[in-house]
């Protein structure tokens, strides 16, 4: 079963691109097992694949352009000296992502920065966390707005 790259992928990502999904599907496979699913590695590359070519490219959560060209090149052992400065390097990494949580082959692609924000929430709690988030945002702004605005009357 071949996983061959997107058409927009450009071609220097293409030729890695089999590669990264191959070793998604193998460590993915493997954390699922051990949740109890029952998917193998080919069941893995497909979804992976599928979700890939779903994402034409974008970030599942947000839209934003996802940045094909770091696939492959994340380092675990970088990340742990490089900090927050490391995380924002990655942020737009694209990530296999489980959005119903269960030990299963289905997936859909987004930033890294979005999956480690997302964990494990479920996609109804995470549109809710992000209410939450803006609104809470807007009242502060609206709050500030309202403290510098100058007294009415003269």
């Amino acid at each position: 079963m071949e996983t061959p790259a997107p058409p927009w992928l450009p071609e220097c990502v293409a030729r890695s691109y089999p590669g990264w999904v191959q070793r998604k599907a193998v460590t993915l496979c493997k954390r699922d097992q051990k949740r109890g699913g029952s998917g193998n590695v080919q069941d893995y590359r497909l979804a992976i694949h599928n979700a890939v070519v779903a994402s034409a490219g974008l970030d599942h959560w947000t839209g934003e352009p996802l940045d094909w060209h770091l696939i492959g090149s994340y380092d675990p052992k970088q990340a742990d000296a490089g900090g927050a400065e490391h995380k924002r390097r990655f942020a737009l990494l694209p990530t296999p992502s489980q959005p119903t949580g269960s030990p299963e082959p289905a997936f859909v692609i987004c930033a890294w920065r979005t999956n480690d924000a997302r964990h494990d929430m479920t996609p109804e709690e995470l549109l809710e966390f992000c209410r939450r988030v803006v609104a809470h945002a807007e009242a502060k702004l609206e709050s500030a707005a309202a403290i510098s605005a100058p007294a009415g009357g003269d």
